[in-house]
C-alpha cells in the first residue's frame, strides 16, 4: 500500500490487522508525483493519492478535502490573521513547486524567483524569508518548523485525497481494503462474501425423568427378596 506525503493511513491500516492479522499490509511512502507509477508498474497494489491524477486504467475513490493553507515566517504580517484571502496576497512572492498537487487557475500573489523541486525545499525557502508557499494543510504540519506557521485560505483550491489502484489487478485482498476505507463492517453484505458460519454441534437430548413409582435400573427392591434375608421380627410366629 502506497502513500504520498501528508496522507496518514494508520486508521486504515489498524482495522486492516485486526480483522486480517494473517494478511501483513506494508505501507510504502512514495512522492506525489511517482504514485501512479508505482501503480502502473505494479510496485503496489493501490495508493492513497492526490488528485488530481490520470486515471487511465485506474479506479479511484475520492476520500476526504483538504484546507489550503499560506505557510509563512512566524514574523511575517499574515501570521496576525486568523485566516487570509488570495487578494491578502497580491504583493508577496509566493513559491510554485514542482511536486505541487493544487489546481491553480491563476496563482496567488508574484512568481518566486525560483520553482523549488519539492515541498520540502520551498518550505527552507519561506524560513530564510525569501517568499511564501500555500499548500495542503497537512503537508504544512509534515514539514512544521518552530520558525514557521501557517494560516487556512478561505477562497483557494483545495486538495483531494482519493485511493487508486489498477482497475485490472483488483484481487480479493484489494476488495478487502476497499471495504475498510468505505467503512464497512466485516460482516457487510457490500464486501466479499463472509465465510460460512461453523455448523453449531448438535444439543443432547435431556434423559427423561423416571416415571413416578417405577424403580430405577439396577436399584434394589423388595421384591424377590429372599424370605431368609427378612429381618427376623417380620417372620411369623
Amino acid at each position: 500500500m502506497a502513500y504520498v506525503p501528508g496522507v496518514t493511513p494508520a486508521k486504515w491500516v489498524n482495522v486492516w490487522t485486526e480483522r486480517m492479522p494473517d494478511v501483513p499490509l506494508t505501507l510504502i511512502a512514495v512522492p506525489a508525483a511517482e504514485a501512479v507509477r508505482l501503480l502502473r508498474d505494479g510496485g503496489a497494489d493501490a495508493a492513497f493519492v492526490r488528485l488530481p491524477v490520470d486515471r487511465d486504467g485506474l479506479s479511484v475513490i475520492p476520500l476526504y478535502v483538504e484546507t489550503t493553507v499560506v505557510v509563512v515566517p512566524k514574523d511575517h504580517a499574515v501570521a496576525a490573521a486568523d485566516e487570509v484571502t488570495i487578494g491578502d496576497l497580491a504583493d508577496d512572492e509566493v513559491f510554485h513547486p514542482l511536486d505541487d498537487t493544487i489546481e491553480w487557475t491563476d496563482r496567488p500573489g508574484l512568481a518566486a524567483f525560483t520553482r523549488p523541486e519539492t515541498t520540502a525545499d520551498a518550505v527552507q525557502l519561506v524560513a530564510s524569508g525569501t517568499g511564501l508557499l500555500l499548500v495542503p494543510q497537512s503537508l504544512a504540519r509534515l514539514h512544521h518548523r518552530k520558525d514557521l506557521t501557517y494560516r487556512p485560505m478561505t477562497d483557494a483550491p483545495q486538495s483531494q485525497v482519493a485511493l487508486a489502484w489498477p482497475t485490472e489487478a483488483t484481487t480479493d485482498l484489494v476488495e478487502d481494503f476497499i471495504g475498510i476505507v468505505r467503512g464497512r463492517t466485516v460482516n457487510s453484505s457490500r464486501g466479499r462474501t463472509p465465510a460460512p458460519a461453523a455448523e453449531k454441534p448438535a444439543q443432547r437430548k435431556a434423559p427423561k425423568p423416571a416415571q413416578s413409582g417405577s424403580a430405577r435400573r439396577g436399584a434394589p427392591s423388595s421384591r424377590g427378596v429372599p424370605s431368609n434375608r427378612r429381618r427376623k421380627g417380620n417372620r411369623p410366629r
